[in-house]
């Protein structure tokens, strides 16, 4: 079995680390995702937080400081 084809694409990029998110438990308490580790389960790690998480534990509030890639200035010889 091929582990790579069991990976969650969507869901990876629908957690990434920086998005805030709340329990659906206990709303208005927020935290912010630390990352997303595919081959766990759960898969979800919170800030300050010291157990995993299950998506479906959490509801998404925002995704303002979300970070998807690393954008630096590098300079070209031409």
């Amino acid at each position: 079995m091929n582990a790579e084809s069991t990976i969650d694409w969507d869901e990876i990029f629908e957690y990434l680390p920086g998005t805030m998110v709340e329990f659906k438990a206990t709303p208005g308490v927020l935290h912010k995702i630390d990352s997303y580790e595919a081959t766990m389960v759960p898969p979800i790690w919170l800030l300050n937080d010291p157990r995993p998480r299950y998506p479906h534990e959490l509801r998404i509030v925002s995704r303002r400081e979300t970070q998807v890639c690393d954008l630096q200035t590098a300079l070209v010889a031409v």
